[in-house]
């Protein structure tokens, strides 16, 4: 099964649908921090980092399955300004159904964040559906949490899920797994070897930021537990949650807290490799940067990997069912 992928990143959701059995033939993204990182480890599929207004239909691969991919979700964050399609991050999500529409493919997947369910939004999800159906698609809309997934992170996000129109397909969303993983299953091992920015580490990307705490950051308490799933991966070195090894933060007064003085010196971010281990990207998966932020932004942008893997065979058992 054929695949193209856009706004790819570092490929949370291609290495999902890869390891579901899929093949991705070919990537778009036009942030070049994460070129040298996706053909790293995907280098059986072709990356352009064009930007995805500027492509021509002519030039992307014909022949194919399905049509993955995670516009940009600033537009309907929670913690972004709410522009919408207002918004250019927000228009390519119409560019890429008119993609869609061109090259008709048996299936699509789109994600994004939670917000844009929120009422605010509620005219561009409703153009949003209206354009997939347009383009040709039945679709099915759920906010998924990566946690019910194999993830030990609480991460909700929007999945679109498309079927071409005259299938006749009864789609359904995976069901949530019964065993919920939580933050020590995923990053106990690796209290050891972490070294503060600016250090060589042993483990690939297992640095961690160092800088100050922002009014915002110290609104809430931001260290994670061992025994719960962490909360929401952050796209940026200074606002990663705190490593469980640090005692709780204490609450001042409301939207206020503080560290624990005594237990100050436990008090680290978590590494990049510890967000990518949250994020179910496996250590053989390689992180090429400068710059630790970039590290830190295209692991915290990325589609859970075990979250994208689940969709991938849920999609793939449809297929398999189709009189095709």
């Amino acid at each position: 099964m054929r695949l193209l992928s856009f706004f790819s990143g570092c490929g949370g959701l291609d290495l999902g649908f890869r390891r579901a059995g899929y093949q991705i033939i070919w990537a778009n993204d036009n942030a070049h921090s994460v070129k040298e990182t996706y053909e790293y480890n995907f280098p059986e599929t072709k990356f352009c980092d064009t930007n995805i207004n500027e492509l021509k239909l002519a030039d992307l691969p014909d022949n194919i399955t399905g049509i993955i991919g995670a516009p940009p979700c600033q537009s309907w964050s929670n913690a972004g300004k709410g522009g919408g399609f207002d918004d250019p991050r927000g228009k390519v999500f119409l560019t890429f159904i008119n993609i869609l529409k061109e090259k008709k493919p048996l299936f699509f997947v789109a994600e994004n964040v939670k917000g844009l369910l929120a009422a605010r939004n509620k005219e561009s999800f409703n153009q949003i559906k209206e354009a997939f159906k347009n383009a040709g698609y039945d679709i099915w809309v759920e906010c998924l949490n990566a946690n019910d997934y194999e993830v030990p992170q609480n991460r909700e996000r929007v999945i679109f899920v498309g079927f071409r129109k005259g299938l006749s397909v009864k789609y359904e969303f995976p069901q949530a797994i019964n065993n919920k993983p939580v933050v020590i299953n995923a990053i106990r091992d690796l209290q050891e070897t972490a070294v503060p920015m600016g250090h060589e580490p042993i483990i690939n990307a297992h640095e961690y930021w160092e800088g100050g705490y922002s009014y915002i950051y110290m609104s809430r308490n931001r260290v994670l537990d061992w025994n719960k799933p962490s909360f929401t991966i952050q796209a940026s070195g200074r606002q990663t949650s705190i490593h469980p090894s640090a005692p709780k933060m204490i609450k001042v007064e409301k939207d206020v807290f503080k560290f624990d003085q005594e237990g100050l010196h436990l008090c680290r971010r978590l590494t990049a490799r510890e967000c990518a281990r949250i994020q179910t990207f496996p250590d053989d998966f390689i992180f090429k940067y400068q710059n630790l932020n970039d590290a830190y932004k295209m692991i915290g942008n990325a589609v859970p990997v075990n979250l994208a893997y689940h969709i991938g065979l849920s999609i793939g058992r449809v297929i398999e069912n189709l009189n095709i």
